[in-house]
Parts: C-alpha cells; structure tokens; sequence
C-alpha cells in the first residue's frame, strides 16, 4: 500500500479477479428493499415454512447431550450413512459413505469446491441460461471460463444436444446443470437427459449436477443425472436441505460423486471450512430420517400456490411457462413495454412489490422477471392484487402511445 501525497493509495488492495466480479444480482436489488414498509417480496428463494418441529428439536437436544465439537471433515459419518441409504432406496444409487460423499456448508460450498478442484486455468464450462447468479462468478474465481448457453421459452428454457455439441471445444473440461431450474422452474425427462448425456459422453465432460431442488417437482419424476447409463463415473451429483426441507439457514448439503473429484474437494474443504456445523448435521440426519411427511405437506403448498401465480399472472399478460419444480416463475414483461430494471424499480416504487429482474440470470433475459412462491398463500395473493393495478396502468399506457 502506498501514499500518493496525503492519500493511500489502495488500487492493489484487491483481486483484480474479484474486482471485475459484479455484485450478486439479487443481493443488490433487495438492498433497496430493505427498511420500506408494506413490501411484498417475491424475491429470495428462501421457503416461508419453519423448520418442522421435529428437526429443530433434534438441533437443540443434541446441544443439550453436549454435541458440541468439529466432526470429521468428510461430515458426520452417521450423516452419509443416511444419505447413502436414501439414493439407494429411493434412486438405486449407491455411493461409498466413507470415499465418494462429502458433507458441505449447503450446496454453495459444494459448487465451489467442485470448481476449484477440477478446474486448470482456462478450462471452459458449460452454462446453460438463465442461471443461477454464482454460477458464472464461481467458475471464474476457480481460474475457468464460463460458456453461457442461452436457452428460450419456447424450448421450455432447456438446452439441446445440438447447442451443448457446438459449444464444445478441446478447452471446455464440464457441463454445469441444475434442474429442476432456478429461475425458471424447468426440468428434464429421462429422455431428454439421455439425449443431453450423450454428447457429453462424446466429449468426455464432467457433469456438475445441481439437484437442489429435486425433490420439488411438481408433474414428473425427478430423475437424477447419475442414474442415466455410465454417467455414474463421471457425475458430480450436488444436493442439499434447504429448500426442500426449509432449513436454509442451517447450511446443509452434500456432494457425491467419484472418488478422486470427492478427494479433491475434500482437501480444499479441510483447509477452508474444516466441517459443516455439527448441530445442523445432527439436525440433518432427522430431516433425512423422518422428514418425508411434513415434505410432501410443503410440497402441496407450493403446488397450489404455482397454479394461483401461473394463472393470474398469464391472464395479466405477464406471459409465462408452468414450472414443473422449485417455486420460481419466470414471466416475461413485455406487455409492460418496460425493461426488467425499469419494470422491477417502478413496481417496487408504485406497488411496493418486489421481483427479481431478468438480467440477474443472464443478459439475454432483459425481458423477464423471476418471482417466487415460497412466500406465503395471503401475501401471493395481495401481490397480484398489487401487480394488477400496476399492469393496468401500464397497458393502458402502452395503448395510448
């Protein structure tokens, strides 16, 4: 740090790679949401249900018995063994609980970890768009490109085999996908999986598969990436209990996948987190036990409440698909005559509503806006309520010019 006259000069304090890094899209449009009163927020992606009694209760009785201390880096072990029971009863998936399974601080930490230990500087990875807005920022910050792949509404916002085949080259090293998707709620069928997972078999890429939310779909089964035939070897499988079991502040996910990726990862984590807290591991383990019921409970919820958003906001002429998992909805504008920005500022001004807009997931979506429905039935419906006023408004606007 040097001084330039009277002044420090602090232009090295900082990454250049972090500084050429944006702000978090989402983050960044709720700072205007905090402290105005009387907002309904569709924003956050955070479940409005508590945490189901039984799991708390687990949390804090194992304080009580004195559970207190680090766990294994790899997570409690007891942990995996649950998680290991779950994909084989359920997927027919059998992962090793000691070498091909970590406990992570939610699935962030497992997406950035997967990164780092198998990118080489310059390696390319496949995005596909709209996304999720770490995961272009966590492919640079590990030294690696990312390739974003735009997708349309009309393609149901999913990638073909043709597009992921032109967007290979000798650099690209991995395909990062989630489904079902954040923003858009979109998912795939075992057919166009196996479609999907032939090019990447051609081109031998390594396939980060973030299922966060697989346990939130709605009209289908969810099928998980590394069931598909052979893909096993080379799938890094992500997943966590955040969402689906409404325990977003108690950082829990996991990675499973081959051994070396595992013990890369595990490496990275020894030295950077050192553990998952034990308390949300142990409450974790409930949740994974005994949480199927009060699951399926939410599960319900979202549902209705995905048919009341997708109804009315269509009949407003915010025109959007039916998410098939997760609780966002992604509606395209364009009926406002607004950008997303101008759409999202003057609907959090004039109607006190807060959306996320569309170019937070991707700049080809300056069209769109994600709302999610994990705030509760009342405030959804004061929220269209709201939203309507505003699209008559400025319909009638778009009509008179």
């Amino acid at each position: 740090m040097k001084k330039t006259g009277n002044k420090v000069d602090t232009s090295n304090l900082i990454s250049r790679k972090v500084k050429k890094l944006a702000p978090s899209g989402i983050r960044a449009f709720f700072d205007l949401v905090l402290g105005m009163e009387d907002v309904v927020s569709l924003g956050v992606g955070e479940p409005d249900f508590v945490t189901p009694w039984n799991i708390r209760e687990t949390g804090i009785f194992s304080i009580e018995q004195g559970f207190t201390s680090y766990t294994s880096n790899k997570g409690l072990y007891k942990l995996r063994l649950i998680i290991h029971r779950m994909l084989k009863q359920s997927f027919g998936l059998e992962y090793c609980a000691q070498d091909e399974m970590l406990i992570t601080v939610g699935v962030s930490e497992a997406l950035d970890l997967a990164m780092r230990a198998i990118i080489n500087p310059g390696d390319e990875i496949i995005v596909p768009e709209p996304c999720y807005v770490s995961y272009g920022p966590v492919v640079e910050l590990a030294g690696g490109n990312p390739v974003f792949l735009p997708t349309k509404q009309k393609d149901g916002f999913k990638i073909t085999p043709s597009m992921l085949d032109g967007a290979c080259n000798k650099k690209t090293k991995a395909i990062l996908l989630n489904y079902p998707s954040n923003p858009t709620g979109s998912t795939y069928s075992k057919v166009e999986l196996e479609k999907i997972n032939k090019v990447c078999k051609k081109h031998k890429l390594i396939v980060i598969s973030d299922e966060v939310y697989g346990d939130l779909t709605y009209d289908c089964e969810h099928v998980p990436y590394p069931t598909l035939k052979g893909a096993k070897d080379y799938t890094l499988y992500l997943n966590g209990l955040s969402k689906a079991y409404a325990m977003t502040g108690w950082r829990i996910g996991y990675a499973c996948g081959p051994k070396p990726i595992i013990a890369a990862m595990t490496k990275i984590h020894q030295y950077t987190i050192l553990c998952a807290t034990i308390t949300s591991q142990m409450a974790a383990c409930e949740a994974l036990h005994s949480g199927g019921r009060s699951l399926k409970e939410m599960k319900r919820e979202y549902k209705r409440r995905r048919e009341f958003m997708y109804k009315n906001l269509n009949e407003m002429g915010l025109i959007c698909s039916k998410p098939r998992g997760a609780f966002y909805i992604f509606a395209q504008i364009e009926a406002s005559g607004m950008n997303c920005l101008e759409f999202a500022s003057k609907l959090l001004e004039e109607e006190k509503v807060a959306v996320v807009p569309g170019v937070a997931f991707g700049l080809s979506y300056d069209n769109y806006v994600r709302m999610s429905y994990s705030t509760g039935y009342p405030q959804l419906k004061e929220a269209v309520i709201r939203m309507k006023k505003f699209m008559g408004r400025h319909q009638k606007n778009i009509k008179r010019k």
